[in-house]
């Protein structure tokens, strides 16, 4: 270490999770990496995480949330043909709102920056966040993960081109607190109860 560092504290400080978890909302955040800074701020908007390595763990993930709330005859409401296809032998599904407690989807992107899902018509069709059901499972990978809703924002633009999806909006508060019951961001939407699957993909 040269002496500038010594003077001016140089070198990298590791920065524990109770100092971010502790910080005020309109702080600066720290430069924690996308993955570590999303985990952290999706569990304090009341998010249930599961990280998963492999499909196998995915597929166990999603029966242990079946029997923790007990949906074994439950079916789960998708929009996705991919998703229906891929998870028929762990779910049964519906293309129906009404007939279902449970949402079961992919996302665009995960938003480190709040902890947030991003979301657009390719998932919602024309549906507003408060017509689908109070609980929600999020299928998503780590490739996913952006640092801000902008960054997001651009890829999307990028992905679709000219055919930019409509409906986009961001799936944050998994649990009531007094800290959002105002919050106009969440205008036509409502508490979810959610799990995010998550698969390492990179």
């Amino acid at each position: 270490m040269g002496l500038l560092d010594l003077l001016f504290g140089g070198g990298k400080k590791k920065v524990s999770k109770e100092t971010v978890e502790t910080r005020g909302q309109h702080m600066p955040d720290l430069n924690l990496p996308a993955d570590e800074k999303f985990t952290i701020y999706f569990k304090k908007n009341g998010g249930k995480f599961i990280y998963c390595t492999s499909p196998e763990e995915i597929d166990q993930a999603i029966d242990n949330i079946i029997l923790e709330n007990q949906w074994q005859d439950a079916l789960f409401f998708a929009m996705d043909d991919r998703l229906i296809s891929k998870f028929s032998k762990e779910v049964s599904f519906t293309k129906e709102a009404m007939e279902s407690e449970v949402f079961f989807t992919t996302c665009e992107h995960l938003v480190a920056q709040n902890g947030s899902i991003l979301v657009c018509d390719h998932q919602l069709m024309d549906k507003k966040v408060n017509e689908l059901p109070s609980n929600v499972v999020v299928y998503a990978t780590t490739s996913q993960l952006v640092q801000t809703i902008g960054e997001g924002l651009k890829v999307i633009k990028k992905k679709y081109g000219a055919a930019i999806p409509a409906n986009i909006t961001t799936l944050r508060h998994f649990r009531a607190t007094e800290e959002n019951a105002d919050d106009f961001l969440t205008y036509g939407s409502s508490t979810k109860n959610l799990y995010l699957l998550l698969l390492e993909d990179l």
